[in-house]
């Protein structure tokens, strides 16, 4: 028995597990949606934008859930055969993927109240319901609102390119502990 245990990683909670796939899934269609969408013919482009939206606003709504959870349930440790650089850069990187992870979508919830056409055109999530834009930004005299919206959309695009960094160093070091290292550290947060 004893065998099988050291065998076994710890594992992250069934929850945590479901809510770090459904997350890096919604991640990545968004950045590319995001790196798409200017791209598209003009016929597509405001679904993909309006998508993006519904999107963004769901992996805030999961990231404040899995912050919730994450503060009442302790992550399994470490493989113990890491070194300790190797267990620093986890925690900077990870800690780096949650800043990014509301980071992203408060910018874009920011950049989208200070569109100019806001108060005519709605936002719906997923075009089930309307979903409110930030008062605050809305209200802003229209040159202040253009300026914010320049700001807001720079932030978030500079968001995207740090997130798309710390994502490539994420799926990076956990196919290296998989693969070179042996450690089995990628099980801890497979589906079984």
């Amino acid at each position: 028995m004893a065998y099988e245990q050291t065998l076994t990683p710890p594992r992250y909670t069934v929850p945590a597990i479901i809510a770090h796939w459904l997350i890096a899934m919604l991640m990545i269609v968004n950045l590319g949606l995001g790196l798409i969408a200017e791209d598209l013919p003009d016929a597509q482009i405001r679904l993909a934008i309006d998508t993006h939206k519904s999107i963004g606003i769901t992996v805030l709504g999961l990231v404040l859930l899995r912050v919730l959870w994450r503060l009442s349930h302790r992550p399994p440790p470490f493989s113990g055969t890491m070194a300790n650089w190797e267990r620093g850069l986890a925690h900077v990187t990870h800690f780096g993927l949650y800043v990014f992870m509301v980071w992203m979508p408060i910018t874009g919830w920011l950049h989208d109240s200070a569109w100019k056409a806001a108060a005519e055109k709605p936002m719906f999530w997923f075009g089930l319901f309307e979903w409110p834009r930030i008062g605050l930004v809305m209200a802003r005299p229209a040159a202040e609102k253009e300026v914010l919206h320049e700001l807001f959309g720079a932030m978030h695009e500079i968001g995207g390119y740090g997130l798309i960094a710390l994502l490539l160093l994420h799926i990076a070091g956990a196919l290296k502990h998989q693969f070179v290292d042996h450690d089995a550290g990628l099980r801890r947060m497979w589906p079984r």
